[in-house]
């Protein structure tokens, strides 16, 4: 994804806008004050993403009230994380509200088409993982990035894992997400020759302790190239997943 000052001085110098229309846009107020939230609206500049609204904890008001700020200042695509069914009705009456409901994410605007390097796989160990995957997914695909979606394919069947060779070889970043022991991060990264994300999920029985040992099994991973995110942190993981899929040669 093409940062924003970068495009902004690729219209100057096409003479698509003027030199005081750019001066204009970089001097704007870097944040809106709304009492309850400042909205980052120079986000987009600083990462090439714009600020994602985390829905959790935060009442269908003030929601609206920060995509609409978002909306007013030229983000095109505003992303909401983790709302419940209750919160997207009282949404849908203000906008034109996408809801993933596996996902429990929401997006008001466009898609954009995706414009990264490869692809990213997000790969499952089992059903009761999909949740997190999709949030995972979506957090990818509305950062402009191609997912295919590679869902119960556990170490418990290594051969679910091994009929994929293909995608996974051929991935630039892959997302691998398991509760239990969490083993899939660790097969998988000693096949592929990209980056791979772990994402330990709550999933399994007792001595699972709600995703603690997946997430301490993914740590010590004996695969080199294996990063870990935070117990179910779907959302985090597509966001670094969409990162490293746009990453261009600094020189």
């Amino acid at each position: 994804m093409e940062n924003e000052t970068r495009k902004l001085l690729r219209d100057l110098q096409a003479g698509k806008i003027s030199v005081d229309e750019a001066l204009l846009k970089l001097k704007k107020q870097p944040f809106e004050e709304l009492g309850y939230a400042k909205v980052d609206l120079h986000r987009s500049v600083r990462q090439g993403m714009p600020e994602v609204i985390y829905g959790a904890g935060k009442t269908a008001e003030q929601i609206s009230g920060i995509a609409r700020s978002m909306l007013d200042n030229g983000i095109e695509t505003v992303f909401i994380t983790r709302i419940d069914s209750e919160k997207v009705e009282a949404l849908k009456s203000c906008f034109e509200l996408d809801y993933r409901e596996t996902a429990k994410c929401g997006i008001i605007g466009k898609i954009p088409a995706p414009s990264g390097i490869g692809k990213i796989v997000i790969a499952t160990g089992g059903t009761s993982d999909i949740p997190v995957a999709e949030e995972a997914a979506v957090t990818a695909e509305v950062h402009g990035n191609e997912v295919i979606r590679l869902y119960d394919v556990g170490v418990s069947g290594l051969h679910r894992t091994l009929s994929h060779l293909d995608e996974i070889m051929s991935a630039s970043v892959i997302i691998a997400i398991a509760g239990m022991e969490g083993a899939l991060a660790s097969v998988i990264g000693g096949l592929a020759d990209c980056p791979v994300i772990a994402v330990p999920t709550s999933v399994g029985y007792g001595a699972a302790f709600e995703g603690l040992t997946a997430l301490l099994s993914m740590l010590n991973s004996c695969a080199g190239g294996v990063s870990v995110v935070n117990i179910d942190n779907g959302f985090g993981a597509g966001y670094l997943a969409g990162m490293i899929n746009h990453m261009e040669a600094k020189r």
